[in-house]
């Protein structure tokens, strides 16, 4: 317990700024200056600093929302329609090839932006650094960032190659990158000191997710210090309001985009700017599309697409909240089960989508609450994070339409240290490997190796090759030894 703090003279401490105190008290959040009395002069100027910086009345509306709908009934819900997924099997080579033309052009007309989900440090990878400064242990010893950077580099030259005029003219995505107080200094710097790794310094724009009180179980601001509340990132559902606020919505009308791709950048297979993707997205005329892979198996904690309730909108419901009866369920018809679309954070949106959405979320202030342990001036203590999702634009969108992809080829999750069971930068390197090793070996390559195969393989530069294309002409008859990286 801190002693009162007097001033020089011996009076008593000044008055809280009084105007600002009832502003707390209408909000019932006048125990922030609960200390005071105990507080140095530098500090009380850095709590009135933090106090005004918030937005009481949105705080207010966001705090009562999402603690009134604790506990409501959840919605009835249906599996995705049949029609409203394109599945791997289904899909015709007639139709990946339009679908890949009609994406090419567009991004050649300058339509298409590429929105980076990039907030999050890599803790959980025993590292203070942003995830996707991460190398996953590739024979390269290439980045996450760099990775997605070099795909970006090769669909623009694909889209310039294809582009009508068969000139090869310049095309440019622009990329999109929302970090968080936490990573949003160490990102840029990391970018600038490797030059945006071929990317043009004006395509790339950093933006900040925001942070939102942690609250006590009846909705009070829980206090850092005596002089800060503590906040916590808006979880990846902030990049609607952070596009909105940062005015990044009006910058890309004003570039002509017209479509986003948004993911996030813990997946070392993500296809960023898919034109397949994109091309399916505008032939199905829809607000909203979302990569899915299948389900593993019933218990995999995986949140899954579903309908909610008799012909509603599709959403995502978290592993957590299916019922095991339904979670277990199987499509007789197909053999599948029936709520087996997994959600993978791949997701496409209409420009005019992305404005409707950020509003509509923002009337209907309601974020996820999540139980944490959250440091306070009264040690670790029990309290709510507020958080939104990606995936709760969904309900808002008039039309959605599903892209099955395999697994093996577009899903390499990087959350957990090496040593956990799963999800580690390990088992996403031997995905990549794995998978550039077919695209070797059906381009007429060979390999040695020194180790069993399955624990090696050859990395593809995506300078070279975004899915696999174009390889004869450097792997046939060529003999390759894993590991190694095959580049120009």
């Amino acid at each position: 317990m801190r002693e009162p703090v007097e001033t020089n003279n011996g009076s008593p401490p000044p008055l809280p700024p009084q105007a600002l105190l009832e502003r707390l008290k209408d909000y019932g959040q006048e125990d922030a200056f609960a200390l005071w009395d105990e507080l140095s002069t530098e500090e009380r100027e850095l709590l009135v600093k933090d106090i005004e910086s918030l937005d009481l009345p949105r705080l207010d509306r966001i705090i009562r929302c999402s603690l009134r709908s604790q506990g409501l009934p959840a919605a009835a819900i249906e599996p995705v329609p049949e029609n409203a997924v394109s599945t791997v099997e289904d899909r015709t080579i007639e139709e990946r090839e339009r679908w890949w033309k009609m994406g090419l052009k567009a991004i050649s007309d300058g339509k298409l932006a590429v929105v980076l989900l990039s907030g999050g440090q890599g803790t959980r990878l025993g590292s203070s650094d942003p995830k996707g400064c991460f190398n996953i242990g590739l024979p390269s010893g290439k980045s996450l960032f760099q990775l997605q950077a070099e795909r970006i580099l090769c669909v623009q030259r694909l889209a310039a190659q294809a582009s009508s005029e068969g000139s090869g003219s310049s095309v440019s995505i622009h990329w999109y990158i929302m970090t968080s107080p936490f990573t949003h200094d160490s990102t840029r710097l990391f970018l600038e000191n490797h030059k945006y790794f071929g990317l043009e310094v004006d395509q790339v724009t950093f933006f900040q997710q925001g942070t939102i009180p942690c609250v006590s179980k009846d909705g009070r601001f829980v206090m850092e210090t005596p002089f800060r509340v503590a906040k916590a990132p808006d979880g990846n559902g902030g990049v609607y309001s952070a596009l909105k606020y940062s005015k990044l919505l009006e910058d890309m009308a004003s570039r002509g985009i017209k479509y986003v791709d948004c993911y996030g950048v813990d997946n070392a297979l993500v296809r960023v700017a898919d034109p397949a993707f994109l091309g399916y997205f505008i032939d199905k005329g829809v607000a909203a599309a979302a990569k899915v892979v299948r389900k593993a198996y019933p218990q995999e904690k995986v949140g899954v697409f579903v309908r909610q309730g008799k012909g509603g909108p599709l959403t995502v419901v978290e592993y957590s909240e299916l019922d095991q009866s339904l979670a277990s369920a199987v499509n007789q018809q197909t053999g599948r089960l029936r709520f087996c679309w997994s959600n993978v954070c791949l997701h496409m949106f209409s420009l005019d989508f992305l404005n409707q959405v950020a509003n509509g979320l923002e009337k209907d202030s309601i974020y996820h609450l999540a139980e944490k342990r959250i440091p306070s001036i009264h040690g670790d203590t029990m309290g709510l994070k507020l958080e939104q999702f990606i995936f709760d634009a969904f309900p808002y969108a008039p039309s959605t339409a599903l892209f099955e992809v395999p697994r093996e080829e577009e899903f390499a999750p990087v959350k957990n240290a090496n040593g956990s069971n799963f999800d580690t930068p390990e088992s996403a390197r031997l995905l990549v490997l794995r998978l550039h090793t077919r695209w070797v070996v059906a381009a007429g390559g060979f390999l040695t190796h020194s180790v069993p195969l399955y624990a090696t393989g050859v990395e593809v530069s995506p300078l070279c090759s975004y899915a696999g294309e174009n390889l004869e002409a450097i792997c046939r008859g060529r003999t390759f030894h894993a590991p190694c990286e095959i580049t120009f």
